[in-house]
């Protein structure tokens, strides 16, 4: 093999070669915010370049997910990042990411390539309080559905609700939240 044929793909063994254009960043999610008291298990698909600058869950400024989180239980949003997942905890909601890795070059789930997921199996063993999964979007389903599978969540309850991503500006703020309201029912 050339020398600089060497360094214009992946090589690995056993996972066939794939050509990774320069401009792409291998990035990698964070590990689940969970514990015991989770009920249910909201997934987004990977962190986008602000979350992963900042290392925390859904911290751009226009993300809606906070202010839909705070807003569903008719709650003043708090803005420290330590209280906003203090806040989830106590009421039996856990985050994570479909993904565990992938390349992308900026924050759009349009340009994720080559993914993985992330061990279900481990957190389903580990966890079985998990009553209902909910997505944060279409790529977090579509890569669960098609990386992990859905007969691996049991009985578990799981929907895809409209992501709370800025890009997601279609569907208005009352109406996302109308969608999400539904994350109430497995918590109680």
């Amino acid at each position: 093999m050339r020398e600089s044929a060497k360094h214009d793909c992946m090589c690995h063994p056993f996972v066939p070669q794939i050509k990774i254009p320069e401009f792409m960043t291998y990035v990698k999610s964070f590990k689940p915010l969970i514990n015991e008291n989770a009920r249910v298990l909201i997934l987004g698909s990977m962190p986008g370049v602000q979350s992963l600058k900042l290392q925390q869950y859904y911290a751009h400024p226009q993300n809606n997910f906070w202010r839909i989180m705070f807003a569903l239980f008719k709650h003043p949003q708090e803005s420290d990042y330590k209280r906003k997942l203090a806040f989830l905890q106590e009421r039996g909601i856990a985050l994570w990411d479909t993904l565990e890795s992938c390349y992308r070059p900026g924050s759009s789930d349009s340009d994720i390539t080559n993914e993985k997921a992330n061990n279900f199996q481990r957190l389903f063993k580990t966890y079985p309080d998990i009553r209902a999964l909910f997505f944060n979007g279409v790529k977090s389903y579509e890569a669960f559905r098609k990386k992990v599978g859905f007969e691996l969540t049991g009985d578990r309850f799981c929907l895809k609700l409209p992501s709370s991503s800025p890009a997601n500006n279609a569907i208005p703020f009352d109406e996302k939240l109308r969608q999400w309201s539904i994350v109430l029912e497995y918590l109680f």
